[in-house]
């Protein structure tokens, strides 16, 4: 027997989940206050990437434009600002000086610890009214959807 259309099984499904997305930020957010971090999502975004890259060479500014779907102005405008936090750098490619490469400072690095806890405080908030038992099948439902969307991108 075929799985129901979700879209018809649940009209409101598409509204719980974008008001637990905006749920899930506004927490974050208020978490990313207390620790006086003051950064946007893109800003936030843009880390997240660049700290992808700390095993192997830094990424270009094209790297990074591509990676967030924007244009390069954008990226610069962004690595401008978290450079100006000193959460980022730029520094040169070593096998082509007319490349210039970002990467994460010090600052940068623990900036990216205390979001992440960040995120795991606005988690453990939002989940709290859950069992285990109901945290454990939430985890593998949305472990469902994050790998079926991988795979379709």
């Amino acid at each position: 027997m075929p799985s129901p259309d979700p879209a018809t099984t649940d009209p409101d499904l598409a509204e719980q989940l974008v008001r637990l997305t905006r749920r899930m930020h506004r927490a974050q957010q208020r978490h990313m206050e207390s620790l006086d971090i003051a950064l946007t999502p893109a800003q936030t975004r843009l880390l997240r990437i660049v700290d992808h890259y700390r095993d192997g060479t830094p990424p270009r500014m094209a790297d990074l434009a591509a990676r967030l779907e924007v244009v390069p102005r954008a990226v610069t405008t962004l690595v401008d600002a978290l450079e100006a936090k000193d959460a980022v750098r730029r520094v040169p490619d070593p096998a082509n000086r007319r490349v210039i490469r970002i990467e994460l400072t010090d600052t940068g690095r623990s900036t990216l610890h205390a979001l992440r806890g960040a995120r795991r405080d606005a988690a453990r908030e939002i989940l709290a009214p859950l069992t285990a038992e109901q945290r454990d099948v939430l985890g593998g439902l949305l472990s469902t959807l994050v790998d079926g969307a991988a795979a379709r991108c």
